[in-house]
């Protein structure tokens, strides 16, 4: 029996694409296990300790390439070694891992340290990209939930003393702080 496992880093991207490899490889539906939301270096993921759970002697392990199932060397030994030490075979693609043969062992090592690399490329890529002004100045966080019009109200009501904060917050369907919060966006997209 074949078993699956696929892993994106974030929400907003799609796993449908390593589904459909291991699909195409033999892993039934039911038997695929992912991750989403979590980087390799996360070695608590929940759809990869119940792949793992799910293999028994004789199975196999897929994975539709090295990077998804861990981004360090050491640990992509290790979930292969505690594998070979139950009876169970390691896939990656279309190459089945032969914890026999040395060539096959230096070419998982070998593909563990690139996938390590890679992780360190892409987060010295994201440091040097943020420290860029222009990059930062476009990361503008959580928006608020509320249009500047409604900002411009609160404000108004909260100087002129019409209503209380805490009538402002029923009206709006906000908290109290969400009120301050609003009446201080407006005052200072007023002063720039």
């Amino acid at each position: 029996m074949k078993v699956g496992y696929a892993r994106v880093s974030t929400n907003e991207q799609d796993a449908q694409a390593q589904r459909g490899f291991l699909l195409s490889v033999g892993v039934d539906e039911g038997r695929i296990y992912s991750d989403v939301g979590f980087t390799g270096k996360n070695a608590q993921r929940e759809g990869l300790r119940q792949a793992l759970a799910a293999v028994r002697e004789g199975d196999t392990l897929v994975v539709p390439k090295m990077d998804r199932l861990a981004r360090n060397v050491e640990d992509t030994l290790q979930i292969v070694r505690e594998l070979t030490e139950r009876g169970v075979i390691f896939q990656m693609g279309q190459t089945v891992y032969d914890p026999h043969d040395p060539w096959s062992k230096l070419f998982l090592t070998f593909l563990a340290a690139i996938a390590e690399a890679e992780g360190g490329w892409i987060s010295l890529r994201t440091q040097e990209g943020m420290a860029r002004p222009s990059v930062r100045k476009k990361l503008k966080g959580r928006q608020p939930s509320i249009p500047p019009e409604t900002d411009a109200a609160i404000a108004k009501a909260l100087d002129e003393g019409v209503q209380s904060a805490a009538d402002l917050a029923r009206v709006f369907r906000i908290s109290r702080s969400g009120v301050y919060r609003a009446a201080a966006r407006h005052r200072a997209m007023v002063e720039q």
